[in-house]
């Protein structure tokens, strides 16, 4: 017979958070652990990456790895130990930080089956695309896409999750739920929430028009009517639209020999009412906006396994284009818990937050106090040069009077 003990240990066992992946790229062989997309795109298109914790950070030795060329593509994948068909929650979570003051790039992470880790690239088959993507003023969102096999396509959520466009680092989590809903978290933050049968086009609609019933000919959806009784005035068109104006007369100058006959200008006429037009009235056969019946689409089907967005899943990846580099990745995980990816973002990304912003907002002053002593230097150096040019002229002046 167990004890309570054993009974309790054994319900803890089963409730056991699973980490399917976790990097923090803290150690010198996280290279021996991801692959480079060598093959995706030509040797001279690609861009490489750099070991570092950043130009600011919370911790000198807490590294990520950083975009480091412009007008580059990127690609890195790293394995799971072992692949893994979702069959609960599932948490995505990774750590952003653009120091370059992205205007053009994306800076998602995906997670896909099974592939030749060399080849990896826009083309290679994915289940879940997360994370931020910003190009000028019109892209700045956080694309959440699904693969879905049934259409053999890539869904984009139908609501908008924006993203963040500074330059400090920002914590990105996208949890999918077993009951069939989502949620996006940036820093800890929820963005966006609902139901993935709703914000996706995963399914067929539910109900359709009735294919057999379509509008009446005689039916009447004009609101209003030309009042038929009302009759346009007698002489309403001869009124001109412009007259000579009555209060122009001829120049005493004007010579009708040399300069034609005089006319008055034209200004318009206070009496010009414009083109007439009858009286609207509401229209007594009217009967309303015709609604087009609905009925049970035939064609839908529900889809049992719709929170399920990972079958097979054995790598994450990252496939980029970015015009501007200096995007900084890190603190990585995929788990089957929410509870797990918060207590790993404590451990990381909050435990370095305020030390980088105060690295951050210490750089940025001084940058300001620099750019305002040179801009402070440049305003002396004009004034000096226009200085010396006046004190030039007034030279030249003096020695011509001499």
């Amino acid at each position: 017979m167990k004890t309570a003990a054993a009974v309790l240990l054994g319900g803890l066992a089963a409730t056991e958070a699973k980490v399917f992946f976790k990097e923090q790229f803290n150690d010198d062989a996280w290279k021996d652990r991801w692959v480079e997309s060598t093959k995706w795109k030509p040797a001279g298109d690609m861009g490489t990456w750099e070991h570092t914790a950043g130009e600011w950070y919370g911790d000198a030795e807490d590294k990520g790895i950083k975009t480091t060329t412009d007008m580059k593509f990127y690609g890195l994948t790293a394995m799971m130990d072992s692949p893994f068909t979702q069959t609960g929650d599932l948490v995505l979570q990774y750590t952003v930080k653009h120091e370059q003051k992205l205007d053009c790039g994306g800076a998602y992470i995906k997670i896909a089956p099974k592939a030749d880790q060399a080849s990896f690239g826009g083309d290679t088959p994915y289940a879940i695309m997360f994370g931020p993507d910003i190009c000028g003023t019109s892209t700045r969102k956080t694309h959440v896409i699904f693969n879905y096999p049934p259409k053999d396509d890539n869904l984009l959520v139908k609501k908008e999750v924006k993203c963040e466009t500074d330059q400090k680092s920002h914590l990105y989590t996208l949890h999918l739920k077993a009951d069939g809903t989502y949620e996006v978290y940036i820093d800890d933050v929820s963005k966006q929430s609902g139901s993935l049968e709703e914000d996706w086009d995963f399914l067929l609609e539910k109900e359709i028009k009735d294919p057999a019933v379509s509008k009446p000919t005689d039916w009447v959806d004009t609101k209003k009517i030309p009042d038929p009784e009302e009759v346009k005035p007698e002489g309403y068109d001869d009124i001109p639209s412009q007259i000579p104006d009555p209060s122009a007369s001829k120049p005493d100058d004007w010579d009708d020999e040399d300069d034609g006959e005089w006319e008055p200008p034209m200004v318009d006429n206070p009496d010009y009412k414009g083109v007439w037009k009858p009286t609207m009235i509401e229209n007594p056969d009217y009967k309303g906006e015709w609604v087009h019946p609905m009925i049970a689409n035939p064609d839908y089907k529900e889809d049992p396994d719709l929170a399920k967005r990972c079958t097979d899943c054995a790598m994450v990846g990252f496939e980029l284009w970015q015009v501007k580099a200096g995007t900084l990745f890190d603190d990585i995980i995929v788990t089957d818990s929410l509870e797990e990816a918060k207590a790993f973002a404590q451990e990381t990304f909050f435990k370095k937050k305020d030390g980088e912003e105060e690295m951050f907002d210490n750089i940025e002053a001084e940058r300001k106090e620099k750019e305002k002593k040179e801009r402070e230097e440049k305003k002396k150096e004009r004034e000096a040069k226009k200085a010396e040019e006046e004190a030039e002229e007034e030279d030249e002046e003096e020695h011509d009077e001499l």
